[in-house]
C-alpha cells in the first residue's frame, strides 16, 4: 500500500509534460542541491528582469500610442502571471517535486461543471472591465462637449457606473454559482447597520461631498473661504475638500463641514470687487477727492482691473480725523496675487494724484481742550466744629 501510495505521485509528476521540455534531461541538468538552488536562483532573477522589462516596453508603448494606458496596464499584468505562473512550473521540474505536482494537478481538476462557472464568472468580470473601460471612454467625450459638468463631475459619474457594472457582475455571478444573494444582503443589512452606527459621521461626509460635486458650489482653481480659511480649492473627494492657503498650508476639510458652514466663492462670476478706503482732511473739497479718485483708477493701465463696470467712490462717513472715501472697482479673473497687485496700484495711483492736487490724507489727529476758568465754580460748605474744637464750651 505505501509503495503504491508513493508511486501513484511519482506517475503524476512522469506525467507533467511541458511541450518542448525533455524532462529526464533537464532532472540530469540539475542533479545536485546546489545545481537546483542555482537554478531557482537563476529564475527569480529571469522573474524579476522579465517583469521590468515588460515594464518599460508597456511605458514606452503607452507614452506612443495609448496615454492613458488602460489597456496596456492589462496585458502587462496578464504577461506578468504568465511569467510567474511559467517560473512555478519551472521550479517543480527543477526539484522534482512529484508530490507538490501531485497537489496542485488535484486542485485544478475540477468537474465540468465546475470549469463552465469559472469560465463564465470569468468572463463576466472581465466584461464588466470592458463596460468600464468603454463607459469612462464615452463620459469623457460627453462631458468634454458639455463645459457646463467640471472634471469632479465627470469622475463621479464614472464611479457610480463602474459601480453599477460590477454589482451586477457580482450578483449574475453569484446566480451562476447557485448561491442565493438575498441570504447574503441579510447578512450584511444587519451589518451594514452596525457599520452605519460607527461611521455616521464618514457617512455624512460622503453625502456631502455627493452634494457638493453635483451641486458645484466651487471648482479646483476657485478662491475661497471656508470656515475662516481661505485659500484655492486643490482637490474635491467624496469625504473632503482640500484647499491651499495664502500661506502654503494645505488644509483638508471633511465635507460636512463644508456644507454647514458659510460659504464664499470669490472666483465664481469671474470677477471681483475690491474696496479701498481713503481718508480726507475735513477742511479739503471732498466732491473734488472724491471725482479724482474715480478719475485717477479709470485711467490706470492695469489688465486687471476691469472697465466695465467702472470704477467709482462713495462717501462712507465721518472719521476721527478724515471724512472717509471708498474707491470700488472690479478685477477680471480674480485671485489673491491680482486682487493685491491691483490693490496696491490703486493705493500708490491715488496717494499720488491727492498729493499732485494738494488734497490731505491726514493722520490720525487728537484735539484736547478744557472749560474756561470763568466758567469753574467753587461751592464753599460750611461745616459745624466738634466739641473738642468749640472755645465757648
Amino acid at each position: 500500500m505505501i509503495g503504491a501510495s508513493a508511486a501513484a505521485p511519482a506517475a503524476t509528476f512522469a506525467s507533467l509534460s511541458v511541450p518542448g521540455l525533455d524532462l529526464p534531461v533537464v532532472g540530469q541538468l540539475f542533479a545536485t542541491p546546489f545545481e537546483r538552488w542555482l537554478g531557482t536562483l537563476a529564475l527569480l532573477v529571469g522573474v524579476l528582469a522579465g517583469s521590468w522589462a515588460i515594464r518599460q516596453v508597456g511605458r514606452w508603448l503607452r507614452s506612443r500610442y495609448d496615454p492613458r494606458g488602460s489597456l496596456l496596464e492589462a496585458v502587462q499584468a496578464a504577461l506578468i502571471v504568465a511569467l510567474s505562473a511559467g517560473a512555478v512550473v519551472a521550479v517543480l521540474v527543477i526539484w522534482e517535486a512529484s508530490a507538490e505536482a501531485t497537489a496542485i494537478t488535484e486542485v485544478l481538476d475540477p468537474d465540468s461543471t465546475t470549469v463552465v462557472r469559472g469560465l463564465v464568472s470569468l468572463f463576466l468580470f472581465v466584461g464588466a472591465w470592458g463596460a468600464t473601460v468603454f463607459v469612462k471612454r464615452v463620459t469623457g467625450l460627453v462631458f468634454e462637449e458639455h463645459d457646463a459638468f467640471s472634471r469632479h463631475q465627470q469622475e463621479v459619474t464614472y464611479h457610480v457606473l463602474q459601480l453599477v457594472l460590477y454589482t451586477l457582475a457580482i450578483l449574475v455571478g453569484l446566480a451562476v454559482w447557485g448561491i442565493d444573494a438575498s441570504d447574503i444582503l441579510l447578512g450584511a443589512g444587519f451589518l451594514s447597520v452596525v457599520l452605519g452606527l460607527a461611521a455616521r459621521q464618514t457617512l455624512s461626509s460622503v453625502l456631502a461631498g455627493f452634494v457638493l460635486l453635483f451641486g458645484r458650489p466651487f471648482d479646483i482653481g476657485d478662491w475661497v473661504s471656508i470656515d475662516d480659511r481661505e485659500g484655492v480649492v486643490t482637490d474635491v473627494s467624496v469625504f473632503n475638500t482640500e484647499i491651499r492657503t495664502f500661506s502654503d498650508e494645505y488644509v483638508t476639510i471633511p465635507n460636512d463641514v463644508v456644507t454647514a458652514t458659510g460659504l464664499v466663492n470669490r472666483s465664481r462670476r469671474g470677477r471681483l470687487r475690491v474696496d479701498v478706503e481713503i481718508g480726507v482732511d475735513y477742511d479739503d473739497d471732498v466732491e473734488r477727492a472724491r471725482e479724482l479718485a474715480t478719475e485717477t483708477v479709470r485711467d490706470l493701465d492695469r489688465e486687471e482691473i476691469r472697465t466695465r463696470p467702472q470704477p467709482r467712490t462713495v462717501l462712507t462717513g465721518f472719521g476721527d480725523s478724515a471724512v472717509v472715501l471708498e474707491v470700488r472697482f472690479w478685477i477680471d479673473d480674480p485671485t489673491a496675487r491680482r486682487r493685491w497687485a491691483a490693490q496696491t496700484a490703486v493705493v500708490a495711483a491715488v496717494k499720488e494724484a491727492f498729493e499732485r492736487e494738494g488734497i490731505t490724507i491726514p493722520l490720525p489727529q487728537r484735539t484736547l481742550g478744557g472749560r474756561p476758568p470763568d466758567g469753574l465754580q467753587i461751592q464753599s460748605e460750611t461745616r459745624r466744629p466738634t466739641p473738642d474744637e468749640n472755645p465757648d464750651r
